[in-house]
């Protein structure tokens, strides 16, 4: 583990058995369908109906802009509030803030749309703890973690968004446990 993890983001990594992920921060599938989907339905071919993951993501570091080929849905858990950036095939950038405040417009859910590059930021010296739930069902075969130039070649309008939420490298895909 980190040593920069602030004590309370340690604690929940440990407590959750959280691994790292290849996107950034930390996480554990907590549920695979048995129910699948497939052929027409969805391109990547047969997938479960839905899984979902917890989500850490530490003070300091950030989930790297990436795509997956199905709805993402972000449920915010508890720890500092969360910048969620979404870019859209045209090059649109928006951002989305995701907390418990929401009398002050932060929002407890958010829906990442199939195909949308995604990346988040936490906004505190803690940790942010959130959960992913996607549909069809997540495989890595179906996730994009682009390298920083081609991103910049797609999106020059956004160079500065891309500078900051990608890495020099990107890391590698690591294989997805279930207890």
């Amino acid at each position: 583990m980190k040593a920069r993890l602030h004590p309370d983001a340690e604690a929940i990594v440990r407590r959750l058995d959280l691994e790292p992920h290849p996107e950034g921060g930390y996480f554990r599938e907590t549920f695979r369908s048995l129910l699948t989907v497939g052929g027409l339905r969805h391109p990547g071919g047969t997938r479960s109906a839905s899984t979902a993951i917890y989500y850490l993501l530490p003070s300091g570091e950030f989930s790297a802009l990436h795509r997956v080929a199905s709805d993402e849905v972000w449920h915010f858990y508890g720890g500092d509030p969360l910048e969620l950036h979404t870019v859209d095939a045209s090059g649109f950038h928006a951002v989305h803030r995701l907390g418990a405040d929401v009398a002050g417009g932060e929002l407890p859910q958010f829906v990442v749309r199939a195909g949308i590059w995604q990346a988040a930021v936490p906004l505190g010296e803690r940790y942010t703890l959130c959960g992913c739930t996607v549909a069809p069902g997540f495989d890595f075969l179906d996730f994009e973690l682009p390298r920083r130039e081609d991103l910049m070649r797609a999106f020059p309008l956004l160079s500065s968004v891309i500078e900051r939420l990608t890495r020099d490298e990107p890391r590698d895909t690591v294989k997805i446990r279930l207890d």
